[in-house]
Parts: structure tokens; C-alpha cells; sequence
């Protein structure tokens, strides 16, 4: 008779299958791994902008997201703002734990580990005086950001923290604020 424990393989709705040959393809083929993700943005009114994500470039040639996703960011009323949407810095926070909890159900995928909930909570502190110009030496952005998970999972907190470090570990957006990326800004008139 077959233990069950040891033929379950975990579902947290990632294809790992898929994953795990589009890399060795990627691997054969390295020039396809190069991809340009894009977002348009315009102003609204006041500092309300709304962005919008189509489509992007990879695998050597144009792709498109099954349908358009908009994206509204604006500051809040204590700002003499509209609060129409989320900050930039919070959507910031929103890509970060949206990247790292990915790479967790596609890690605890792999290693054949089932989540049953996974929540993260996010924090940055961030000192205003900097992008209100009142303290040249102040940093505009954030000082500091602490992510931390609540996750429910078939392993052992051992396990648990292992996945998180390998998410961590290969998580684009984390590498995006952890380290410095060059970024060019250009104008024309329209």
C-alpha cells in the first residue's frame, strides 16, 4: 500500500513544471531572458496620475497581458490631496510583497510544502522633510522597510523561513529596492 504523505505533492496554483523548463530553456537560450516591462502614466488632476500596465517585451518579441491594468496613485487628504488612490511609495510596498509572497508559493511549490494562508505586512518609514525640501540632508525615500510574514504552511518553521530566504533571495522587486538601479529621465514637449 502507497502512504499518501509521500505521493501528495503540494497545489498552491503554481506550475512549477512550467517554471522549472522555462528556465532550462532560458538557460539554453539566454538572449530570450531579456525583458523590458513598461507602464504608462498620465496625470489626472492635482497629484492624482493613473498608470497603466499593456504590455511588455520578452522571450524576443512583443507580448501583451490578457487585458489592460490601471493603476491610480495620489496622496492623501493630510496632504491637501483627493486621496484618490494609493500613494506611489505604498504601491511601491505593494510590488515588493506582491514579488516576495510569488517566489513563496513557487518556492513552497517546488519543495512540495502546501500553504494554507500566507499574509505579509509591510512597513517603510520614511521622513518627509526630504521631499518637502526642508532638510537637503535627508534621504527622499524610504530608510528603512521590515516585511514580515504570517504563513500557514504543512512545514516546519525551519522550512518556512527557508522558502521566505529563497524568495527573498530571487525576488526582482526586492532587488530593485535593496540595491541602487540606474534610472534616466528624459522630457519632450507633447
Amino acid at each position: 500500500m502507497t502512504n499518501p504523505a509521500l505521493t501528495r505533492r503540494a497545489d498552491n496554483g503554481v506550475n512549477v513544471d512550467a517554471l522549472l523548463s522555462a528556465r532550462a530553456a532560458l538557460a539554453e537560450a539566454p538572449e530570450g531572458a531579456a525583458f523590458k516591462w513598461r507602464a504608462t502614466s498620465h496625470w489626472v488632476n492635482g497629484t492624482h496620475s493613473r498608470a497603466s500596465v499593456d504590455g511588455f517585451y520578452g522571450l524576443g518579441v512583443e507580448q501583451r497581458h490578457r487585458r489592460s491594468f490601471e493603476f491610480d496613485s495620489d496622496h492623501p487628504e493630510i496632504f491637501a490631496a483627493s486621496d484618490n488612490g494609493a500613494t506611489p511609495v505604498e504601491l511601491v510596498l505593494v510590488g515588493l510583497a506582491g514579488c516576495l509572497s510569488a517566489g513563496i508559493a513557487s518556492v513552497a511549490q517546488n519543495r512540495d510544502i502546501q500553504l494554507r494562508s500566507v499574509r505579509a505586512t509591510l512597513e517603510a518609514d520614511m521622513d518627509l522633510q526630504g521631499v518637502l525640501g526642508i532638510d537637503d540632508k535627508v534621504r527622499n525615500g524610504f530608510g528603512a522597510i521590515r516585511v514580515h510574514y504570517d504563513i500557514d504552511a504543512d512545514a516546519t518553521p525551519e522550512q518556512i523561513a527557508a522558502v521566505v530566504a529563497q524568495s527573498q533571495k530571487r525576488s526582482a522587486v526586492f532587488d530593485i529596492v535593496a540595491n541602487p538601479t540606474d534610472v534616466a529621465v528624459t522630457t519632450s514637449k507633447a
